[in-house]
């Protein structure tokens, strides 16, 4: 049983009071008045959230309004000074009372918010991943973003540019506007190679894509704005009708994400094209407790490398504040990783573009084992990219077998023999990804390449040990350890690395210590080390993401 005030919901003259009513669904009577852009993605979203509102008994007429970005399609981002090009003329609306609520892309909101305004209420989350839509005649899978060298890319964010040349510098940017449908009319024009979009726009617009090559951007890696893929339903403050009525259709729990998204926003004053990414997500432990994730990648200038940050906490009160400051402050080290480096890959560019000195020398090297062919399975699973670069390089066959791989970086390694993953096991915990992996195999069987003595922690997950086949494909042999240079950060990529170094080396006191994966940690914790640091992905953002962080 509920309790309504009816003179909130009748047009009539009622005895104020309180009324009960069983099995009652309140119907307001006055129609609200929603304000909203006219381009196709936002009257979707206007009309999505009308839907909603009259599914919960509240009536709705839609009012669509011109901002300054609508009136001037052809206006560089960069020449917009100030904020809310998207919002201001709505907001105006709202504030002259010619309307009762707006809807906007949250992302597109001011993170100071108006005065008189407020936002009452949030959607559920679209997909927050960016999506690379690509001319098919442009793709190469063998390079990063599978994009061909040289490309021609589109977009007008400031946040996307800085993160797109990061990992291609051979990238050429050129400004794209318009609306989701008029950019994608564009690049089937060929003003350009390729183009970066929302995959949030897309989905909801319900666009084929399928004439390009599509690449959906983990956000982790390749990170969002904030409150990408969520609509924001603002209103006047104090107007306690409207503000109750758009509880019905709010959704909390991506209220308190996008929330701290937007305060670390806040937090540098800046406007909606400040080369910023950030993304927050809520989890729960084994204990049925919550703890928060977020990510961040950010630059200081529109032409600057960015820097990469993972967080963690469990206590997000003051979290927002100390997450902006980490990310705020510039402290150079210098860093030593247990591979060998190039001078031009993206680790070492990141590291040394901020301002870092890096160094590496691997203390391991792989010799291949020989194999003969084996019979066929449900899906071959690659735990490493030397797992894969020894089953390929000696002519594996992968048939019709799907392919599992952990990491990124394994994903990766493994197009540049034509070959696609089905799975990615995206955790660090190899125990997890182990679990998700047998999950979806449930009774197929399944070929491990693999080093020499490995760990099999993935197999170790299947409950019906016949369903795997282990298949050695290369052996880890040890180098003598020598010239390691002095560094304020040691970065250990593997057990067999840990071992080595630590036969002939010795760890300073000061020196901060990360791990790449749990089997790397435990060996340290073995040799009594136990302050360490964990990647949050076995890839190079997530190895950057480590050494900015800690």
């Amino acid at each position: 049983m509920q309790i309504y005030h009816l003179d909130n919901y009748f047009g009539v003259p009622i005895r104020a009071g309180l009324y009960k009513f069983n099995n009652f669904v309140p119907i307001m009577a006055k129609t609200l008045i929603l304000g909203s852009r006219g381009s196709e993605l936002a009257l979707w979203q206007a009309n999505f959230v009308k839907k909603e509102l009259e599914k919960a008994g509240i009536k709705t007429k839609l009012n669509i309004i011109k901002t300054r970005g609508d009136k001037n399609p052809d206006e560089q981002f960069s020449a917009m000074q100030g904020q809310g090009f998207f919002t201001k003329e709505i907001e105006e609306a709202l504030l002259n009372k010619e309307i009762d609520f707006a809807v906007h892309s949250y992302k597109d909101l001011p993170t100071t918010a108006v005065k008189g305004l407020t936002v009452a209420a949030v959607s559920y989350r679209e997909d927050p991943t960016e999506l690379i839509l690509i001319n098919k005649d442009c793709v190469d899978l063998k390079r990063k973003l599978s994009l061909k060298k040289n490309p021609l890319v589109g977009t007008s964010s400031a946040r996307r540019r800085v993160q797109l040349l990061a990992f291609r510098p051979d990238m050429q940017i050129k400004e794209l506007r318009g609306n989701v449908p008029t950019r994608i009319q564009k690049l089937r024009d060929r003003q350009y190679d390729a183009i970066v979009v929302a995959s949030a726009g897309v989905e909801r617009l319900g666009i084929d894509v399928s004439e390009f090559h599509a690449e959906k951007l983990s956000p982790q890696e390749f990170v969002p704005a904030p409150a990408q893929g969520v609509l924001g339903l603002q209103i006047r403050e104090g107007d306690k009708v409207v503000f109750d009525a758009l509880q019905k259709i709010n959704h909390p729990e991506v209220e308190e994400i996008v929330s701290i998204e937007r305060k670390i926003f806040n937090l540098f004053r800046g406007g909606c094209n400040l080369p910023l990414g950030i993304y927050c997500e809520k989890h729960r432990d084994d204990e049925d407790k919550p703890f928060f994730k977020a990510w961040a990648a950010y630059s200081n200038a529109d032409n600057a490398f960015p820097r990469y940050f993972s967080f963690q906490t469990r206590q997000p009160e003051t979290w927002a504040e100390k997450v902006a400051e980490k990310i705020k402050t510039e402290n150079p080290a210098t860093v030593f990783i247990t591979r060998d480096v190039r001078e031009d890959d993206f680790f070492s560019r990141a590291l040394k573009a901020n301002g870092y000195k890096v160094s590496g020398k691997a203390f391991i090297e792989f010799n291949p084992i020989f194999f003969g062919r084996p019979n066929p399975t449900d899906w071959i699973f690659f735990s490493s990219k030397h797992a894969v670069k020894f089953f390929f390089e000696q002519k594996g066959e992968v048939g019709k077998s799907k392919i599992g791989v952990i990491g990124k970086s394994t994903s990766v390694a493994l197009r540049h023999y034509g070959k696609r993953a089905d799975f990615i096991g995206y955790s660090t915990d190899t125990k997890l990804t182990g679990k998700q992996f047998a999950s979806l195999v449930k009774s197929g069987t399944v070929l491990f390449p693999q080093a020499k003595d490995s760990m099999r922690t993935v197999q170790q997950q299947f409950v019906n040990r016949s369903q795997v086949k282990d298949l050695p494909v290369y052996e880890t042999i040890q180098k003598p350890v020598t010239d390691v240079a002095d560094a304020d950060i040691m970065l250990f990529t593997s057990p067999s690395n840990v071992e080595a170094f630590l036969e002939k080396k010795k760890l300073k006191a000061s020196q901060k210590i990360i791990a790449m994966g749990d089997a790397t940690a435990n060996t340290l914790k073995q040799a009594g080390i136990n302050s360490i640091y964990l990647v949050p992905s076995f890839d190079e953002v997530g190895l950057l993401q480590a050494i900015f962080s800690i």
